[in-house]
């Protein structure tokens, strides 16, 4: 197998079938591409929804479906989904990591493997992330650090461009390059880089996950490159409803339990309770100066009590398992 592409639907069945439909003209382009959708647990009738789809569609010879329940997050239903191609006869050169809130624009696979079929070094491809309209979201990055933690925090304008070299948010790069890292919702993966480091780190449950990853993948040696001629659409946040830009909903537990595993992990103890200060400190820089200013409050809910209990201060030093609310749910129920 050349590629498998691994899709996780967590109640985004129509946006999952779209994303069928738009790989669908794309098989021819790359011999021997596979996709593999894991239903992670929606329930109800998506499963048959997905399945009646494929059927209907014709797009039995290369896509299948599975289903885990309960849901186990994306780190967990994609594993799900690429476990069993890693262990077959005919593993894939390539895995591709694609969210199932994505349309995948002409040509865009064949040119992530274009990239990593001439850059042996490279162990990780990202694409270009589009909205809806056209406009590039935030990506590649560079790994957060202390001092992109304070300006996150603090959210002025000079000292962000004093702290500038070491923002998290790199310009829009115009051709292929070197990256820390790049969103997970498009990256295509060498499989014996995977053999290397392992799959997705499952018990961060979602979010921070291709943080970890590139970090992993750079400490093994492998490169992270940003393809920008590969362009996907991403409806950002569609399984979650936590986007950048939605900023008025609160952002749950694991996505601070999923942030404080990914810095403890990497960067140890010491390390990360410089960076939760960083941004504890400048968090509450911003929320003085946007009283004395009278500033909207554009920060979701309980931004800031979220930030301190979910810091190394509270938690404490150790690499925290980050809580699945699904299996939560189901416990309670039994």
């Amino acid at each position: 197998m050349k590629v498998l592409v691994a899709i996780t639907s967590y109640k985004v069945t129509d946006l999952t079938i779209d994303c069928l439909r738009s790989l669908s003209g794309q098989i021819s382009q790359v011999p021997g591409m596979k996709v593999a959708v894991c239903e992670n647990g929606t329930g109800g009738d998506a499963l048959r929804q997905i399945r009646r789809a494929i059927d209907e569609n014709g797009w039995n010879s290369w896509a299948s479906l599975m289903a885990v329940y309960p849901n186990r997050g994306f780190t967990g239903g994609t594993n799900a989904a690429i476990r069993p191609a890693m262990d077959s006869d005919d593993p894939p050169e390539y895995v591709l990591l694609l969210n199932a809130d994505t349309i995948v624009n002409e040509r865009s696979i064949s040119t992530l493997v274009a990239f990593m079929d001439s850059n042996p070094m490279t162990g990780i491809g990202a694409s270009t992330l589009l909205s809806p309209d056209g406009e590039v979201q935030a990506s590649p990055f560079r790994f957060p650090g202390i001092a992109s933690e304070f300006d996150r925090g603090l959210r002025l304008g000079f000292v962000s461009k004093l702290l500038s070299p070491w923002a998290v948010v790199l310009p829009r790069p115009t051709e292929a390059c070197q990256v820390d890292w790049a969103a997970g919702a498009s990256l295509i993966l060498r499989r014996t880089m995977l053999v290397q480091i392992g799959l997705l780190d499952e018990e961060l449950y979602t979010y921070f996950d291709d943080i970890d990853l590139c970090i992993r993948a750079l400490k093994a040696g492998w490169e992270t490159w940003y393809v920008p001629e590969s362009e996907v659409i991403h409806l950002e946040g569609a399984s979650t409803g936590v986007a950048t830009r939605l900023a008025a909903r609160r952002r749950p537990s694991y996505w601070y339990q999923a942030r404080h595993r990914c810095f403890v992990k990497n960067y140890g103890a010491f390390y990360t309770a410089l960076a939760d200060a960083a941004f504890i400190t400048g968090h509450i820089l911003w929320r003085l100066r946007r009283r004395i200013q009278r500033l909207p409050d554009t920060d979701p809910p309980h931004m800031l009590m979220d930030a301190i209990r979910h810091s190394v201060f509270w938690l404490g030093p150790k690499v925290r398992v980050v809580e699945n609310p699904a299996l939560t749910q189901v416990s309670q129920r039994a």
